[in-house]
């Protein structure tokens, strides 16, 4: 497949974007953006310029300001976002098309001009009301979640549990005597395994929660961590199948973390079998305002590695 090769300088209305390679093999890049802290109009009417037309009639018809905001602003992350990186031409992030796979997973849709074979980006989006998140890699897909960490649920958590987890996850939260840490390993759990079913690009209908479950590499309680304790080790975290035990999902690396010191993040991507079985996994993090600033927070206590074998 190929795409149409555009001009550097898109528009004088458009900043430059600073360029940035592409991720390396098992190697993940995450971008964040804070609602809150783009309050600019003529920014906001700068991301609407990058929508095509659906999207902008898309993002009028919600209602309320602030949820067509933040619909407006994963949409001009995913843009900017994905026209950032190198391939033999610059990318106009207003000329990105996408479509849906069968399951509403959204992707790429390159265009088939100027005999250029397009690079194997994959991407996934996730957001709350307060942070919007894109992750990138290549070669294998990615399946992102964000959650607040101070999420509240209407049901018991253990009701609520026993409707969706499987029987090993809800004798993990069971065992957790103290409701605060409860819930907090109830919104981690749900974080990973929402990563998971979008990295499986099937949707929740298909891959229900209950048909597969998250354990950390030792299925010891401790290594639910509770959220005011320092993590000094991080463990492997494990997809196991439900339906098909000798199948352990062992094709996905998972990694829990915690971002901006209010959200839980889960990223899950395929192996890359290119880059080897043993493979580190590593993670790239940047918050960013596009168009405006990029701060790479790897390593930063903006970014907390709570469980899975990833490097920052």
């Amino acid at each position: 497949m190929n795409i149409r090769c555009f001009q550097r300088n898109f528009s004088a209305a458009f900043p430059p974007l600073v360029p940035l390679q592409l991720p390396s093999p098992m190697e993940t890049h995450l971008w964040y953006i804070l609602p809150d802290e783009v309050k600019n109009s003529a920014l906001l009417n700068q991301y609407s310029e990058l929508l095509s037309p659906c999207e902008r009639e898309s993002v009028s018809r919600m209602r309320g300001d602030q949820l067509k905001k933040r619909a407006l602003l994963a949409r001009a992350l995913v843009r900017t976002t994905i026209a950032r990186y190198q391939t033999n031409c610059q990318m106009n992030p207003r000329s990105l098309r996408f479509r849906k796979n069968l399951y509403g997973k959204p992707e790429v849709e390159w265009r088939n001009e100027d005999n250029f074979n397009p690079p194997p980006l994959h991407f996934n989006i996730s957001h709350t009301s307060a942070m919007i998140a894109c992750g990138v890699t290549v070669n294998v897909p990615i399946g992102i979640d964000i959650e607040e960490k101070q999420r509240r649920t209407k049901n018991n958590i253990i009701a609520f549990a026993q409707r969706y987890f499987s029987p090993y996850e809800v004798k993990v939260l069971t065992a957790i005597s103290d409701p605060e840490v409860q819930r907090q390993e109830f919104i981690k759990l749900w974080t990973l395994k929402e990563a998971y079913v979008k990295a499986l690009g099937k949707g929740f209908s298909a891959v229900p929660f209950k048909t597969f479950t998250i354990r950390f590499r030792d299925t010891t309680m401790r290594n639910f961590h509770p959220p005011e304790s320092s993590v000094s080790e991080e463990s492997d975290i494990v997809v196991e199948s439900s339906e098909d035990p000798t199948d352990p999902a062992n094709n996905w690396r998972c990694a829990l973390l915690e971002v901006a010191g209010s959200h839980y993040g889960a990223i899950c991507m395929e192996k890359d079998r290119i880059a080897g079985e043993n493979a580190p996994p590593k993670l790239t993090v940047w918050k960013t305002v596009p168009f405006v600033e990029d701060v790479c927070v790897s390593g930063t206590d903006a970014v907390l590695v709570l469980g899975g074998i990833i490097e920052q």
